[in-house]
């Protein structure tokens, strides 16, 4: 049997993405031109590169990439647990769960795709195996008022998505009464009845106005238009009103986008506040983390969907975790060129409005550098191995 020779990190580089940010529907707002999201290239001196996305400000990820280098610096690129799991465990005194465990989050899933290469095998392959080759993507969409759901909704739906997440906007945030119901009425009907339709209160945005009673009402109500998981539905500090809300609502209760690293997710699982738990590939720790999280949430009778706002890369990695993990949804931005725009051969919709998992080695997917130049200054110096 011949064994793979190390292939030691060389240079790790930062593309922060601005231009084209999408809106989040925060109260502080995101401008185009505002970094959200970053790319990571891992260099190794073997000439393989990875690649992988983080879901902070690119600025942020550029000083992480250099506070960490005294640990990735020579590192064996084919061992991303490993590495991984020695940047956390080395960076305890900086912050756990910051900008940091963002960073090494991009990171872990870049070296997850150096391995891939150099084993020539698809990463799902390489996390346990392949239960399923497609899967469906719903498309993330912000509220509007219900005048204007049907516009939000129908260009997505004549792509092909049979599945769609609405949330934030106006939602939970105005003393109208009736509107929150009105967006959802609105939201179904351009959905259709068929559809796969799932509501996000977006209660992590700064100062949210609501609290259980509020969540109580709304999932009574949301239950009355077949939505699928209520999500973001209170503070996401509030541990207790999460357990009784989902031990009371009639619709799943879904959470966990802003914590980081498989400790901070532990209480919420062992307590069960959640149906189905968010957990970001871009976020957590990467490839590494969310597999561990995913595994103690289904030893905890927990569904696992990760939360996927982010890039194509961040997407790809959810595809591939979706092959191992046979995660039935991934979530896709919809109108983000930061997923439409940067790939050699875009993600496409099939006939069920499914989308087929790369089973090329690593990722799976290419950067196209004419596409990336349109959206962070320095395009080569990510790409230049």
């Amino acid at each position: 049997m011949t064994r793979l020779p190390p292939a030691r990190i060389r240079r790790i580089a930062v593309a922060p993405l601005l231009g084209e940010s999408p809106k989040g529907g925060w109260s502080a707002e995101i401008r185009p031109e505002d970094s959200i999201h970053a790319l990571i290239a891992v260099h190794t001196e073997c000439g393989l590169s990875g690649y992988g996305s983080v879901f902070t400000d690119g600025r942020l990820v550029q000083a992480a990439v250099k506070v960490l280098e005294p640990l990735w610096a020579g590192e064996n690129a084919l061992e991303p647990e490993r590495v991984t799991e020695k940047l956390h465990q080395n960076t305890f005194w900086m912050g756990r769960g910051g900008s940091l465990t963002h960073t090494i989050s991009g990171i872990d899933i870049a070296l997850w795709d150096i391995l891939g290469q150099a084993t020539g095998l698809p990463v799902g392959q390489l996390l346990g195996g392949i239960r399923r080759r497609r899967v469906q993507p719903y498309c993330s969409l912000l509220m509007e008022r219900p005048e204007a759901m049907a516009d939000v909704i129908a260009p997505y739906r004549a792509q092909g998505f049979r599945a769609f997440k609405i949330g934030w906007g106006p939602f939970g945030r105005t003393d109208e009464p009736g509107l929150d119901e009105a967006i959802v009425r609105a939201a179904r009907a351009a959905a259709g009845e068929g559809a796969q339709l799932f509501v996000d209160a977006g209660a992590s945005d700064a100062y949210w106005p609501q609290g259980l009673k509020w969540a109580l009402r709304t999932a009574e109500m949301l239950a009355d238009y077949r939505v699928g998981w209520f999500e973001e539905a209170l503070s996401p500090d509030a541990l207790d009103d999460f357990c009784e809300l989902r031990r009371r609502s009639p619709v799943p209760i879904a959470g966990g986008e802003v914590l980081t690293r498989r400790q901070a997710f532990l209480p919420w699982l062992v307590r069960g506040a959640f149906d189905i738990v968010q957990p970001d590939v871009t976020k957590v720790g990467g490839i590494s983390e969310q597999r561990r999280i995913a595994w103690t949430a289904a030893d905890h009778g927990v569904k696992y969907i990760g939360h996927g706002w982010n890039t194509a890369l961040g997407l790809a990695a959810d595809l591939q975790l979706a092959a191992a993990l046979d995660a039935p949804l991934v979530e896709y931005i919809g109108g983000s060129p930061y997923v439409d725009g940067l790939l050699a051969t875009p993600f496409q919709l099939d006939a069920d409005g499914c989308l087929a998992i790369p089973d090329a080695p690593g990722l799976g997917v290419a950067i196209d550098a004419e596409k990336l130049a349109r959206y962070t200054p320095e395009p080569a110096a990510l790409l230049r191995a």
